[in-house]
């Protein structure tokens, strides 16, 4: 982890303008095309939620902006990112909170998700989750496709950590269409970051 000198960053006047408003989030909403990603996925019987999960988390830790991170007045940048996603419990329409740190194999991320999820009986585990940010935040809304999609947040301007969630896949022709968020605190990150991610993104689905 590193603190960022403000005084000689290059996004400084940037982030002391967005930074100054109440509400500095902006979201993004498009489709994924994840033909290829669900062909791999059903090849390798691995779910495609935590398959999607590993490969949102691994693109965004190839972009710098996507790893600061606002604590108090200072921005810091993380090494690494982990996920932290929802997953129904079993029996019931509710869902939990689960943590799971990266490794660098999708298959073997799909296992462990699946393994820490069925572990956790809690909503969240607190002690886990108290005082980190070097997260994602994941939600999937697998019931229905949409066109735009917004989260609750606390009307904090320390709120920046990015939120990902995906819907109902569905056909247009010969492809297979994912509806994908993402929701960013503006003072880190532009357009342009939300743009490079999703070409990275997309050239990784395409590529298994």
């Amino acid at each position: 982890m590193e603190y960022i000198d403000l005084e000689h960053w290059p996004r400084k006047e940037h982030f002391e303008f967005f930074y100054k408003m109440d509400y500095p989030q902006f979201n993004v909403s498009i489709n994924l095309d994840v033909t290829h990603f669900l062909d791999f996925v059903k090849k390798e019987r691995i779910s495609f939620y935590y398959a999607m999960i590993f490969a949102s988390t691994d693109t965004a830790n190839q972009l710098v902006n996507f790893r600061y991170r606002i604590r108090g007045d200072q921005v810091i940048l993380h090494d690494k990112l982990n996920a932290s996603f929802t997953d129904v419990m079993k029996d019931s329409e509710l869902f939990k909170m689960v943590m799971v740190d990266m490794n660098d194999d999708i298959i073997a991320f799909t296992h462990q998700a699946q393994e820490k999820s069925e572990q956790q009986k809690e909503f969240i585990i607190y002690e886990n989750a108290e005082e980190r940010d070097d997260l994602i935040y994941f939600t999937c809304a697998p019931w229905f496709s949409f066109t735009q999609l917004t989260h609750p947040i606390a009307l904090s301007r320390e709120d920046s950590v990015p939120k990902i969630s995906w819907g109902k896949y569905f056909r247009e022709g010969e492809k297979v269409l994912l509806p994908f968020s993402i929701q960013a605190n503006h003072a880190l990150m532009d357009g342009v970051h939300v743009g490079k991610y999703i070409e990275k993104l997309q050239t990784y689905l395409n590529s298994l």
